[in-house]
């Protein structure tokens, strides 16, 4: 019986290895569901490295496994292996093949880093309000302060995720200004005067986050979107994206910035344009009415009891026993 070359071993080995991890690269149900521009580009990357890890994986443990066959001891042999010190070609093959494609993949990186935008925020309009807490001058202000925050854009150097080369020296469609807390995320919306815990866009606009930190560096991470990008305490940074999927995505911290890190969580909820309308009105009327709420009643013309009167059912006093003991000091 004729012996099969060795060649052709490794040839249809090579067939077999390549057709399985590009199929496994490529069906993979790792990431979750892509709800943004950006996303396809950042998967794309992903399964091509996937792709290759695959491969190489099949190749060494494959080897191995053949190896610990092929050349297992046998009973009754006790002879000293092969004195076997090296193969020049070889080791250039394995060290050329992995930088080749390392070289490969960063310059994949790049092309992707910059069709999202990464190269292009060297200088964009952020709101007075943003600009003024980064530099330090802002005093603390009330949420009814910085819901009428000014919409005045000033330039200020940011970094992040910015225009890509389509949306090169065009303004962002929806720009929110988002202020990282521990342990919270806080949105206020200067072209509407909004100021809110949750996220809302409207899906198909081009929307320009001004991250911004008030205590530590926390980090903006909407997994859907394949985005993340860090807020820092004095530094403005930017992440510009455009959701393509009506849903609801989690927003999750991804810098540890203390106790209560993981409990840092909200949600970009991404709306029809109607739908999206209709929550800025409807946000709008709320806050002004809660406004001028706040503006028409005096602390200083209330008694005693109808100041603490809201308070009363958390602190588990009736109203009568709060009365009676008003009257009593």
């Amino acid at each position: 019986m004729q012996q099969v070359p060795v060649s052709l071993w490794t040839l249809v080995a090579g067939i077999v290895v390549t057709v399985i991890s590009i199929w496994i690269g490529q069906n993979h149900t790792l990431m979750p569901v892509q709800a943004s521009l950006q996303a396809p580009l950042v998967d794309g990357f992903f399964n091509v490295m996937f792709t290759i890890a695959i491969a190489l994986f099949l190749v060494v443990e494959g080897t191995i496994l053949i190896f610990l066959v092929k050349f297992r001891r046998r009973r009754g042999d006790d002879t000293d292996g092969l004195p076997i010190e090296g193969n020049v070609p070889l080791e250039i093959f394995w060290t050329a093949i992995p930088t080749v494609i390392v070289l490969l993949l960063g310059i994949y990186s790049v092309d992707v880093f910059n069709r999202m935008g990464g190269f292009e925020p060297a200088g964009h309009p952020h709101s007075a309000d943003h600009v003024a807490h980064q530099s330090g001058t802002a005093l603390a202000a009330t949420l009814s302060d910085a819901s009428e925050a000014t919409t005045a854009p000033t330039i200020a150097p940011t970094i992040g995720i910015g225009a890509s080369p389509q949306t090169l020296n065009k303004p962002a469609d929806l720009v929110v200004d988002v202020k990282g807390i521990q342990y919270a995320w806080i949105f206020n919306y200067p072209d509407s005067g909004i100021t809110s815990g949750e996220l809302h866009i409207p899906v198909g606009a081009d929307v320009q986050l001004n991250l911004s930190a008030q205590d530590v560096i926390h980090s903006f991470w909407v997994p859907n979107f394949r985005l993340k990008q860090d807020a820092l305490p004095g530094i403005p940074t930017e992440l510009r994206f455009v959701a393509t999927k009506p849903g609801t995505y989690p927003v999750v911290c991804a810098e540890l910035c203390g106790g209560y890190h993981g409990s840092m969580r909200t949600q970009v909820v991404v709306h029809t344009p109607a739908e999206y309308d209709s929550w800025r009105t409807e946000n709008q009327i709320a806050q002004q009415q809660n406004l001028n709420q706040v503006v028409a009643v005096n602390p200083a013309d209330l008694s005693t009891s109808e100041f603490l009167a809201p308070h009363t059912h958390d602190m588990g006093i009736s109203a009568a026993t709060l009365e009676s003991l008003v009257i009593s000091h």
